[in-house]
């Protein structure tokens, strides 16, 4: 088997097939956000009139509002339009002014599209996404995980268990421990913009507390740290909070270690308080349940959030490309 790549970058696969015929392998299907790649903020093109170069403006901006300005097309939307759009657009704008005006728009950089490569990698922040990238290509970019000392051997100081990929605000399924520790690039996903890429750290020696509580978050853990003290220092729990049955999540966001614990009990003195470990996860529910499996989804997506929540506000710091 052979690959022959034309002068259309046209991929010719060579088989060998009953019949003896060659193949044609389509091209790979572009992602939807790439198949209408849309304008924003800080977007920069040049823009003329075809057949009058003097009306040509380079490095037109698209505004923090999401507007541009050009000729007597003053603050038209251009955020959230393609570019043959918007073109459309300024010539509606323009004919109102001009005979029969055809605009011609040629883009320059699309810096509105980014995203967020946080935790444990050795320079975080946030990036352009300039060009298709895939996690492992995203990594490579913040120049790598980053590692420590550890009897004097050199390690990675991320927790892939913990790690994870936000995208609309959701966990997406993506297995990082399969792709860094196994090689599967089966989870080396293409990035899209406004994603969250973040690596826990290894060290962190807190859980989380969330659901309805009045406070949720991360909260500091100590060897004395149990399920009781936990909720409180969540200053306890909401007025929607279901009480009876509380989930605790343990390990791997991929394979986890599940507790059901009865907090009525334990508060009645019936059952002795949960002792909880450094990293994991306590939720409470606003409804009634019985499998934990019913609430894994709900408490890996808070889990998430807070820890997008945390690192952007504190860890993470701008990188200009």
């Amino acid at each position: 088997e052979s690959i022959f790549k034309g002068d259309l970058g046209l991929s010719l696969e060579y088989q060998r097939p009953k019949s003896g015929s060659f193949s044609v392998a389509p091209p790979p299907r572009l992602p939807d956000w790439q198949q209408r790649l849309t304008l924003g903020p800080g977007d920069v093109m040049n823009i003329s009139l075809f057949g009058d170069p003097e009306t040509t403006k380079t490095n037109v901006f698209i505004l923090p509002d999401g507007r541009i300005n050009f000729l007597e097309a003053q603050s038209v939307m251009a955020s959230g339009l393609t570019v043959d759009e918007l073109r459309v657009k300024l010539e509606e704008e323009l004919g109102k002014f001009r005979r029969a005006p055809r605009a011609m728009i040629s883009p320059v950089a699309f810096p509105s599209k980014k995203y967020y490569l946080l935790g444990k990698v050795a320079k975080p922040g946030v990036f352009v996404l300039e060009q298709p990238l895939t996690v492992i290509q995203a990594v490579a970019r913040a120049q790598g995980l980053e590692t420590g000392l550890t009897g004097g051997n050199v390690v990675e100081v991320a927790d892939l268990s913990r790690s994870f990929l936000v995208r609309q605000n959701k966990q997406f399924l993506v297995n990082l421990e399969k792709l860094f520790l196994e090689g599967d690039l089966t989870q080396n996903v293409a990035l899209e913009p406004d994603d969250f890429l973040f690596f826990a750290p290894s060290e962190l020696n807190e859980v989380y507390v969330l659901g309805e509580v009045n406070s949720p978050g991360p909260v500091s853990y100590s060897p004395d740290t149990s399920l009781v003290g936990a909720i409180s220092a969540g200053r306890g729990f909401s007025n929607r909070a279901w009480q009876k049955r509380v989930l605790i999540i343990r390990g791997s966001l991929n394979r986890p270690e599940t507790f059901v614990v009865n907090l009525g009990a334990i508060l009645a003195a019936k059952e002795p308080d949960f002792k909880l470990r450094p990293k994991d996860i306590v939720y409470v529910s606003e409804r009634p349940w019985i499998r934990a499996e019913e609430l894994l989804d709900a408490a890996a997506t808070a889990f998430v959030q807070a820890a997008v929540v945390t690192w952007t506000g504190v860890h993470v710091t701008p990188i200009n490309r």
